[in-house]
């Protein structure tokens, strides 16, 4: 299955919203145990769904701040832009961020923010910076996990670049309910945020012993990644993927899923 199908998916069992005591499509959502699972759980509500609340990320500060030096600094997550709330200024650097909740978060605790790709994505703001970084520092402030490509584009784009990591990445000790389900057939749906959130779903399926059931019932499910960087992440580990959304956030992803989910 591709993100370019447009055909339905089986429907059987799945609540049409006439039949009582039909059960609602499960749909499997992976972000931290904050209140960005909270407000994905609500979200799935909203879509007439039952969410499968299943953290698999862990937020573990680092303590490091963005080095004060840089002629750039980009922050990629609203993790990121939280994390240094009140303890960081960019003094007279251009603050980058990648996506909206980003640029948003960054505001909110009164950092302007000056960029902002069309494109949300690491691809997206080298684009918006060709031409501009040659010869400047460049301050990527992220996580543990971030994409090669952001540095290396920027490099390629004659930035000198330095990275800060503002918090690791983890698995949470109580992670998997959705690898249980998927493997009983019983998912309708998973929505991936992250490559991280696709590794640690398998990892949890390979201490298991039940990878290839898995991936056997997330075939039969609706999958969908909130970029090509999770796609290409989910294919190359032979999940199949059916929905990409044109924007990049939690938001789409989830009502797209659910279109495909009701046969839109």
């Amino acid at each position: 299955m591709t993100a370019e199908r447009d055909d339905g998916v089986d429907t059987e069992g799945v609540d049409d919203g006439e039949s009582p005591g039909a059960r609602r499509p499960r749909v499997a959502v992976f972000r931290p145990d904050d209140e960005r699972l909270a407000e994905a759980v609500a979200t799935l509500e909203s879509l007439g769904v039952e969410p499968v609340a299943d953290p698999m990320l862990a937020v573990d500060p680092s303590g490091s701040l963005p080095r004060e030096d840089a002629a750039f600094v980009v922050f990629t997550s609203k993790t990121g832009a939280e994390l240094v709330a009140g303890e960081w200024t960019p003094g007279g650097a251009t603050v980058c961020a990648i996506g909206e909740p980003t640029a948003a978060a960054l505001r909110e605790r009164g950092i302007a923010v000056d960029v902002v790709p069309e494109t949300y994505s690491s691809t997206g703001l080298v684009e918006t910076f060709a031409g501009r970084v040659d010869g400047e520092r460049v301050e990527i402030a992220r996580s543990d996990h971030g994409s090669d490509a952001l540095p290396a584009g920027l490099w390629d784009a004659g930035a000198y670049v330095h990275e800060t990591v503002l918090y690791r990445l983890t698995r949470p000790q109580d992670a998997g309910e959705s690898v249980g389900l998927a493997t009983e057939g019983d998912l309708d749906a998973a929505l991936f945020t992250s490559s991280l959130t696709v590794e640690h779903f398998l990892g949890i399926a390979e201490e298991r012993k039940q990878r290839a059931t898995v991936i056997d019932g997330l075939s039969e499910a609706v999958v969908g990644t909130i970029g090509e960087p999770t796609r290409e992440t989910a294919a190359e580990r032979g999940i199949d993927v059916d929905v990409v959304p044109r924007k990049a956030d939690f938001e789409a992803l989830a009502e797209a899923v659910v279109d495909r989910l009701e046969g839109r």
